[in-house]
């Protein structure tokens, strides 16, 4: 969706490489102060789990009189302060010019949204070529999004108790003996290393009955194919200790441990 949203923008497109920021200082300095930038990253990378480096983003996009939209639609409801995402977790949330999101994950619902100054926010509305002529969020599905930020607000304990989840996993997984991506969120990668394998263990994986997604070329390169897992709040520890057992099992079957 961000490659799609900078083709409609119409503006040349320079892509730097992931958590990069010496590449991304390079790619600014190319352009010069008068020139309009937006630094446009994900605040939660939906398959490695890990997080923009979100503070040196800022120092730049500072140096740089750039701008700075944040995609953290698997940040909100997870990370920061009551959930309330990537910006607010390292703190730079008033430094921050555009931030959007999902109503279709921590929120329970559909839809999504953007945040930004008045104007801007203004400008989108009356501008985007994606927003005129589309429908409005239904009733119902604006009422879930509003009782889930009421559950996230009230019960804090919650997010805490998925954070605890993901590191019970990162934990298990390690003993066991699997390759992970060390992740602060409750994205949790395991590394398989070969496509081939990659789709027979969460074929596997679905017959044990746990439910993991295989993620391949060209979403990640060939050598770093991997089982992409994710937690929630409400899974209990036997639940969790099941699927580590059921790895174990499959990692040595397959002589992947």
């Amino acid at each position: 969706s961000i490659i799609e949203g900078c083709r409609l923008s119409f503006g040349t497109t320079k892509k730097f490489r992931h958590n990069d920021t010496e590449h991304l200082a390079e790619l600014l300095a190319q352009d010069s102060l008068d020139t309009g930038k937006l630094i446009v990253v994900d605040g939660v990378f939906s398959m490695s789990g890990d997080l923009a480096p979100l503070p040196e983003i800022v120092r730049l996009a500072k140096q740089h009189k750039a701008r700075i939209m944040v995609d953290d639609a698997h940040g909100v409801g997870v990370m920061g302060p009551m959930g309330r995402g990537t910006a607010h977790h390292f703190g730079v949330q008033d430094e921050v010019d555009l931030i959007m999101g999902t109503f279709s994950k921590s929120l329970a619902s559909i839809g999504g949204f953007i945040a930004g100054e008045e104007d801007v926010i203004h400008y989108i509305k009356h501008h985007s070529r994606a927003m005129i002529f589309s429908a409005a969020m239904s009733p119902p599905a604006v009422a879930a999004v509003i009782a889930a930020l009421d559950v996230i607000k009230d019960e804090p304990e919650r997010v805490r108790r998925l954070h605890r989840n993901a590191q019970k996993m990162r934990e298990g997984f390690k003993q066991i003996g699997f390759r992970i991506r060390e992740t602060v969120t409750p994205i949790v990668p395991v590394f398989i290393g070969d496509e081939m394998k990659t789709f027979w263990f969460c074929k596997a994986l679905l017959e044990e009955g746990v439910y993991a997604t295989p993620i391949i070329s060209p979403a990640v390169p060939p050598d770093q194919t991997l089982v992409r897992t994710s937690y929630m709040a409400t899974h209990t520890d036997a639940q969790l200790d099941y699927v580590l057992e059921v790895f174990e099992k499959l990692g040595k079957k397959s002589a992947i441990i």
